[in-house]
């Protein structure tokens, strides 16, 4: 599921950068902060004792605020 749907949110962030509808300097600066943090806070999770389904979660948690964002 989470595939699907990280596969989608690149899609419509390329799309928007390709056709302008989005400054592509800022978006892009904004989609690669936004895996760093979630790298970060995913590692902090495993480390910590969290199960990898957690982890999992957390990212379908990220993605969804960003197709919500983006759509």
């Amino acid at each position: 599921m989470l595939a699907v749907e990280s596969n989608n949110v690149i899609d419509i962030r390329l799309r928007r950068i390709a056709t302008g509808a989005v400054n592509a300097a800022e978006e892009t600066r904004l989609m690669m902060s936004e895996k760093v943090d979630a790298a970060l806070e995913a590692g902090s999770m495993l480390m910590s004792g969290g199960k990898p389904a957690e982890v999992i979660d957390f990212y379908r948690k990220s993605v969804a605020a960003n197709l919500a964002r983006l759509a």
